[in-house]
Parts: C-alpha cells; structure tokens; sequence
C-alpha cells in the first residue's frame, strides 16, 4: 500500500509539473510559485482514498492482471481528478462556512495573504482537471463519457451543497424540516456521488464499458455513500477525537445529521420540546444536554442496528451482481467502511 502511494504521489509531481506549464497561459515566476503552493497545500494532503480507489477499482476490474506502466499512470490521472476536484469543494466549502482548519492546518482562505483569493483558487482547481483530462484523455474514444462523468457529478455535488446550505440559512433555523428523506436527499446529492461512484465509474470507463449498462453499480454506491456519511454523523458525536482527528460540532452548527433526525423520530413531546431548545447552540451546556438525550434514547444501538441491517442489505445487492469482478471492486470498498472507527 505504501509503495502504491508513492507511486501515486510521484503521478502528482508530473500533473502538477505539466500544469504549471500549461501553454495556454503566459506564466510569470510569481504566478507559477502561487499556483504551486495551492496545489500543494490543498490538493494531495488528505487520506487520498477516492484517488487511490481508481487504481484499486481498475484492477479489481481486469481480473488480476498487472497493469502496464501507462495503464497505471492514467489510472493515477483520474484518481487525481477526483482528487483535485475534492480540493475545488473543499477549498470552497470552507469560504461558505466560516470554517476554522482543515486536515489539522488552516483552511486556505485563512493563511496571510489569500483570503478571498482562495475563491478564484477554486476556480483554478475545477480547470485544472479539464486540463488532465484533455493532456492525457483527448484521443481515447471515451473522452467524452469522462468530460460527461466530472460534469455531472460536480452538478449532483453542487446541487446537494445547495440543499445543504438554504436548509440552515440563518434566522431560519427549524428542526421540523429535518426529516429521514431530507437528510438522504443532502448526502446523495452532496456526497455519495463523488466519494464513492465516481472512482469506480472512471474505472469502469477506461475499461471500455458504457456507464448506462451499469445503473445498479451506481445505485449499490449510493447506498454506501449515505451509510458512510451516517457512520460519520455518528462518529462526529460518540466517535473518539483522538481516532477521528477531530472535534465534532454537528450539534452546535444546527447540521441536518442522522442522529437528530432519528432523535426527532423516537422523542416524546417533551424532548422534542428540549432538541427545539438546545440544538444548534454554541454554549456546551446545551450541547451536552442534546447528547444526553442521545444516551437516552439509545442512538448508539439504534445505530449498530442500522449498520447491521445496511451491511447485510449492500452483500445481498452485491452479491446479486453477475460479474464477479464487479463483485470483487463493490465488495472491496464495503470492506473498508464496514464498523469502521474513523
């Protein structure tokens, strides 16, 4: 796995390399060396799981077989996409929140010096993979199907950050629009479709198959992605810090999270009345009495019931699949996610 890293890392260096030499743009030292620093501050500092998926998926895929050197580096081009694409939201996301850090170091816009800049930076990050794609990409016949793959995905993506933010505007908060389908409708939309079918959807298309024949992939990846994002809504609560490398604030930021929404389904009246009053303050007293009720409707149980159920529901679809290598790529990422601690 760590030789598989480096060697997708070393994929970087050449994108980056050729991007900042792109010669559709003039560059001067100046803007090569802030290009430069954007990237490499925002783009390759995660877990690189999405990118590294491509890759895994692409094997899966050709049953076993070693992949050539240029199989392998095109593969590592998507699984870059993905990645730099990642880069693009979250370089954004964090304008629209406010927020702090990201990955343990300050968000971009909150270094000295870039600030709103950051907001063209994303921008710049979104072009950057048109430009990989048509570097490396232009002349094989399904260039299209990808151009058609990353805009529709960045459309889903978008859309669900939209429903995401008009549904917490300020002045505006009400638990009573939270429900179940609301909350899957957010992380559908906002991000089962990247994190999890768009690396296996690339995959699928560099190897020559034609994504309309794979609509129960699709919806088998959905479902994972909305049972990753309750395990997270669940971590961000009862999770430990340490583990997870952070400090959870879906309470106080008024989040549509899995676990309020089930909260609002089993509460009497009375706590009903006590979630309306506490949820979404800052001042840990409430806080603290919002995971009370938690404790005491039992959500942790609730929860591994849920992931019980899930689980079983995903193996059955999978294994309903008739490829078994399609089986063997779907089965893996479930693997990865299953009772997972962070």
């Amino acid at each position: 796995m760590a030789d598989l890293k480096s060697a997708f890392l070393n994929v970087y260096s050449v994108l980056k390399s050729e991007l900042l030499e792109d010669p559709a743009f003039e560059w001067t030292d100046d803007s090569r060396q802030w290009v430069e620093r954007m990237l490499d501050y925002n783009v390759p500092g995660g877990k690189l799981n999405r990118g590294l998926s491509v890759i895994d998926s692409y094997k899966l895929l050709k049953e076993g077989k070693e992949l050539t050197e240029d199989e392998f580096f095109l593969a590592s081009a998507l699984g870059w996409c993905i990645e730099w694409l990642q880069a693009y939201f979250l370089v954004l996301d964090d304008i629209m929140d406010s927020s702090h850090t990201r990955r343990g170091q300050p968000c971009w816009y909150r270094v000295p010096k870039v600030g709103l800049i950051a907001t063209n930076d994303g921008v710049l990050l979104r072009n950057h993979i048109s430009r990989i794609l048509r570097k490396h990409f232009r002349n094989k016949r399904y260039y299209v199907d990808l151009l058609d793959l990353f805009n529709e995905v960045e459309f889903q993506t978008a859309s669900g950050q939209m429903i995401d933010l008009i549904t917490t505007i300020e002045g505006e908060k009400d638990l009573s629009k939270y429900t179940l389908s609301l909350h899957r409708r957010i992380v559908q939309y906002k991000t089962a479709y990247y994190s999890f079918y768009l690396s296996v959807a690339c995959a699928l298309v560099m190897s020559g198959e034609n994504l309309d024949n794979h609509i129960d992939v699709k919806k088998i990846l959905v479902e994972m992605g909305v049972y990753f994002q309750v395990q997270d809504d669940y971590l961000d609560c009862f999770g430990d810090p340490e583990t997870i490398g952070k400090i959870g604030t879906d309470i106080e930021d008024f989040k549509c999270s899995w676990l309020v929404v089930k909260a609002l389904e089993l509460s009497n009246e009375e706590q009903k009345k006590m979630l309306h009053e506490n949820y979404g303050k800052p001042d840990p007293a409430n806080v603290a009495k919002v995971k009370a009720l938690y404790k005491e409707l039992d959500l942790q149980g609730v929860f591994a019931e849920y992931e019980r159920k899930s689980y079983e529901k995903l193996t059955a679809s999978i294994e309903a699949h008739p490829s078994k290598a399609v089986q063997a790529v779907l089965k893996s990422f479930l693997g990865k996610i299953y009772q997972r601690q962070k």
